[in-house]
């Protein structure tokens, strides 16, 4: 109970340095072009700046973007999100990673664009770290985050096709300097790890014209219905109203807020106007039973919905670094153990890599460094078979 109560403290403790996310800064003038029409087309761009604290300088050039993807239903959709290049006169092919940030919040003054320009977005250090390796980034917003509409959050195919389409637009971006021949690296934790596996098993069918290596991808939100138990009545409650929110932003049909008594609705409401670290404080310990008349995920179309997002069912055609805190908090370890063992059993190429002593923050501050050493081997061309 003691180490239960220092890894509450310690998660609490990292939510709240979290949680001075500020509201949006207005973009420069954006040139828009009219002929967007194919997934990761640009619709408009305007120069930004990447801080990854605020006040820190950074030697790159960056851009804020809209561009045209693919919502889950299959239809055409308007994303935002940012990219970021090392002014260093490189010449030649350039690494770009498509990073998939973690859980930010609903609100769209959360969204990682709104952020880097002040130097308050959560992980703009780690995404510094790619940066200072020479790689370019291309960074989503995801959708519904900084473009109109409630954001999808945690509907793994529209989250995927985001992160495969930021990296087409950062290749078809004029000033980039980057080209259809880049090698593509994927990254992502939390929900970012999500959407980067998501993107992962997507490559081979949506967007194989990407010349991908590898994906690192960690703390994997695999099974949702598994997600959601876990955490019901546990300090990550409020996620699963959030994610109950981004799957009715999806599908509407599903109706949530019939579900709703008026504590879930006056929750909905608060959590769409704020950012992750106070969503979650205000929806800690909360049972479903709390929020609810009757619970949408004992209900077979909520079911088939959120098994819809479940990882493990399609075998990426490149190979994976999938890691994992053995004591996290939110994500369940035995989840990302299963989204392992059903990727090998497919005969994926996967690196797995255990942190035994690693929450769900500690995860992603300690596991992407070598999640990033592991990627520029695969830039390098250097062969891996995985630990399956």
């Amino acid at each position: 109970m003691h180490h239960r109560r220092n890894r509450l403290t310690a998660t609490l403790t990292a939510l709240a340095a979290l949680a001075f996310t500020t509201a949006a800064t207005p973009p420069a003038t954006a040139t828009t072009t009219s002929t967007a029409t194919t997934p990761g087309d640009i619709v408009s761009s305007a120069p930004t700046s990447f801080h990854p604290l605020p006040g820190q300088p950074t030697n790159t050039k960056s851009w804020q973007i809209t561009y045209r993807s693919t919502t889950a239903k299959g239809a055409p959709n308007v994303v935002s999100g940012t990219v970021i290049v090392p002014n260093d006169g490189r010449t030649g092919p350039r690494p770009l990673v498509t990073y998939a940030v973690g859980t930010v919040g609903l609100g769209d003054q959360c969204a990682p664009s709104a952020g880097f320009p002040k130097g308050t977005t959560i992980e703009a250090s780690l995404i510094n770290q790619a940066v200072q390796r020479g790689w370019a980034v291309a960074v989503t917003d995801y959708e519904g985050l900084g473009t109109p509409g409630d954001h999808t959050y945690t509907v793994g195919r529209a989250e995927g096709q985001a992160v495969l389409d930021a990296a087409r637009a950062a290749i078809r971006h004029p000033e980039a300097g980057l080209s259809k021949d880049s090698p593509v690296g994927i990254m992502g934790y939390s929900q970012g790890g999500q959407a980067s596996s998501w993107a992962a098993e997507l490559h081979d069918s949506y967007a194989p014209d990407l010349k991908v290596k590898g994906t690192a991808t960690g703390g994997v939100p695999a099974d949702l219905m598994k997600v959601a138990d876990f955490n019901d009545g546990n300090i990550g409650a409020g996620l699963i109203l959030m994610a109950a929110t981004g799957q009715d932003a999806a599908f509407p049909e599903l109706e949530l807020d019939t579900y709703l008594n008026d504590k879930g609705r006056g929750y909905v409401d608060f959590m769409k106007k704020n950012c992750v670290a106070i969503d979650t404080v205000a929806g800690l310990f909360q049972r479903i039973s709390d929020v609810t008349v009757k619970n949408p995920l004992n209900e077979p179309d909520w079911q088939q919905r959120l098994g819809e997002s479940k990882l493990g069912t399609h075998t990426p055609d490149h190979p994976v670094y999938l890691y994992h805190g053995g004591i996290d908090e939110l994500i369940p370890y035995a989840v990302g153990k299963q989204l392992r063992a059903d990727w090998c059993d497919r005969g994926a190429k996967v690196q797995w890599r255990s942190h035994p002593l690693l929450g769900h923050i500690g995860g992603v501050t300690v596991g992407a460094f070598p999640a990033m050493d592991w990627l520029n081997d695969r830039f390098a061309g250097k062969p891996t078979q995985g630990n399956c």
